[in-house]
């Protein structure tokens, strides 16, 4: 156990380390080689990667040189990524047979290593990070220590203002004072509708009950998202350091983060930060040197997607089968256990500690009037820049998909972004000018959700694209309420119907009917809007709804039963590349000669749809 004195002893001898990996225009001579340790860069050999810099390291005898494994740092797209601090030089797509290269020409002869450096989308090679467009509209806020701490060393955390934040309301603040500070801020729930996080904090400290729980939902479910696995990989402390600050207000000595058994990394790191938290003295009894004791467990998911609504979390914490209870009485009333519990996800919890140390006025002026803050996304499908971004609420979604996200690749078109995952809706490029937060998302048929953000390009289906995600809902959904077990079993029926090119016109009133019945009478948020999705792509793509019920016309040529794929004679150019990628030789002609498909060996794979630079392949 450390006493307060030798944390602040830690911190102080820490910054000097850390400074240099914040400040790039320290003057020192030792240099720290960041590499990214997140999923995406562990898949792709980052763990190699940094034992083959400590070796060459070592072998050379040069001692001026930090190797650090960090979380991620965002542009996923670039892995595996290497930073050297302090010059911020950014090296993308670095392979282990590289370290060599980058210790003799950038650490032994001082210069830059060009053909590992990062490209913009423009191709233009950039010098640091900082220089790339996908960072220079972000606001990190809960990303902030990631990419830049080593997230299994609690010293670092603590140079990073780590824990003061939790010293602070401990030592300086009555229980009412922080839960005003939260409510004063404007932050809202990150992991769903965006219910006031001070008002549930205020809810769960009003219960009349002496034992209370904090829980962290970290069940991170929709297909496509990873921002709460980023945040866990890439700083863990965080979220402990904000349970513990919301455990003090609320009343509460006993912790649980519930996080999928799929993110070992995280469960791995998380696990690593209690343990060395309650080494120090800040998890445990009398932290601080007060009367406060706090603690906190992990519990382990089984992957199931109904887990993310917060009672049947609660139900599977316990012990028992993960299905929603029915509410009232809400958890801040009667949770675990029957007791008073407070429930918010992984990044709420990562926005806490900077709101407390540099007060709610700061956060408040940052996002919209009713939505403040920034908003962590998961940006994925068909954009350049896939990775992880931290935006101030109200940045619209054309700023997201083309300036952060770099637009979208081979020339194609954008149309449309699914904000929300399963429970979401579609945007339509109409919408691109949306500023994205709550209100306005809400006001043309999506929500946020957690983060996650799918955008798609003018070769995909629509309605194959609900039928996507209502095939995830009726394989997640728990079964307890008729609605949602049977109700979107049928409305997937009739979108299998329609991709067959079996379907009729008033399939399409019977989706919307259905789609209005299971939102009104299903038990849960997540069987309620499962068929938001539905709703919004019948509402701003009808016309390629009624062309599968009428015309029997899949304009995508994604639903195969009913596509021809042909090139169109008076726009082919006679390149060849669409002969070239057919898989199964079904592109026929001479060089320099229009091309033509053999229907009969034609798969519909839609391979030279994509690699057409001309747009001569079609219906």
């Amino acid at each position: 156990m450390k006493t307060r004195n030798e944390l602040h002893q830690i911190r102080e001898e820490k910054k000097k380390e850390l400074d240099l990996r914040v400040n790039t225009k320290s003057d020192t001579r030792e240099k720290h080689i960041l590499v990214c340790h997140g999923t995406g860069c562990t898949s792709s050999k980052s763990p190699q990667i940094l034992d083959e810099f400590k070796r060459i390291l070592k072998e050379k005898k040069i001692e001026n040189v930090k190797v650090i494994k960090t979380g991620c740092f965002g542009l996923c797209a670039k892995g595996p990524i290497v930073i050297i601090r302090p010059e911020d030089t950014f090296y993308a797509m670095v392979n282990p047979e590289d370290c060599e290269e980058i210790i003799q020409t950038h650490i032994i002869e001082g210069k830059r290593l060009e053909r590992l450096l990062a490209k913009d989308i423009d191709g233009t090679k950039v010098n640091s990070l900082d220089d790339l467009n996908f960072y220079k509209k972000q606001k990190r806020i809960a990303l902030k220590n990631c990419g830049i701490i080593n997230p299994e060393e609690i010293d670092e955390y603590l140079a990073m203002e780590g824990y003061l934040a939790f010293e602070k309301v401990l030592t300086e603040m009555t229980q009412e004072e922080v839960i005003e500070e939260i409510k004063k801020s404007g932050i809202r729930g990150r992991g769903g509708a965006g219910f006031p996080t001070g008002i549930k904090w205020e809810l769960t400290k009003q219960a009349e009950e002496k034992q209370k729980y904090v829980v962290c939902n970290a069940d991170e479910g929709d297909p496509g998202a990873f921002m709460d696995r980023s945040i866990l990989e890439g700083d863990p402390h965080s979220v402990l350091e904000a349970m513990a600050i919301a455990a003090y207000c609320i009343g509460a000595n006993k912790g649980y983060i519930y996080v999928r058994a799929e993110y070992p990394i995280a469960v791995k790191r998380l696990q690593i930060a209690i343990n060395q938290a309650r080494e120090y003295g800040i998890l445990g009894q009398h932290i601080f040197d007060t009367d406060f004791d706090f603690d906190i467990e992990i519990r382990l998911g089984a992957g199931a997607f109904v887990c993310g609504e917060e009672t049947a979390l609660l139900e599977s914490i316990e012990g028992k089968r993960g299905q929603p209870r029915v509410k009232p009485p809400y958890p801040a009333n009667s949770g675990l256990w029957g007791k008073p519990t407070l429930i918010n996800n992984v990044e709420t919890y990562a926005n806490i500690a900077q709101i407390i140390l540099k007060g709610s006025d700061w956060y408040a002026s940052i996002g919209t009037e009713k939505s403040k803050g920034t908003k962590v996304f998961a940006l994925g499908g068909n954009v350049n820049n896939i990775g992880l971004v931290e935006v101030p609420m109200g940045t619209t979604l054309r700023e997201i998909v083309f300036e952060i996200g770099g637009g979208i690749p081979n020339g194609r078109e954008f149309k449309a972004a699914q904000t929300g995952g399963p429970s979401g809706g579609c945007i339509p490029k109409e919408h691109l000018d949306t500023p994205i937060d709550y209100e306005s998302l809400k006001e043309i048929g999506s929500m946020m959700g957690s983060g996650g953000l799918i955008v798609m390009d003018d070769t995909k289906c629509m309605v194959s694209l609900a039928k996507f995600y209502l095939e995830f809902t009726v394989s997640e959904s728990c079964g307890k309420c008729t609605p949602c077990r049977i109700g979107t079993k049928r409305m997937l029926e009739i979108l299998e119907r329609l991709c067959r090119g079996e379907g009729t016109e008033m399939d399409l009133y019977k989706l919307e009917k259905l789609a209005s019945n299971i939102q009104k009478a299903s038990i849960c948020g997540l069987g309620q809007s499962a068929p938001n999705p539905v709703i919004s792509t019948l509402k701003y793509f009808r016309e390629e709804f009624k062309e599968h019920a009428i015309e029997k016309k899949c304009r995508a040529l994604e639903c195969k039963a009913m596509s021809k794929i042909m090139i169109q004679e008076e726009k082919c150019k006679g390149c060849g590349l669409c002969q070239k990628s057919c898989p199964v030789n079904a592109i026929e002609g001479e060089a320099r000669e229009k091309r033509i498909i053999n229907q009969e060996k034609c798969i519909k794979c839609g391979t030279c749809l994509v690699s057409c630079p001309f747009k001569a392949i079609g219906n």
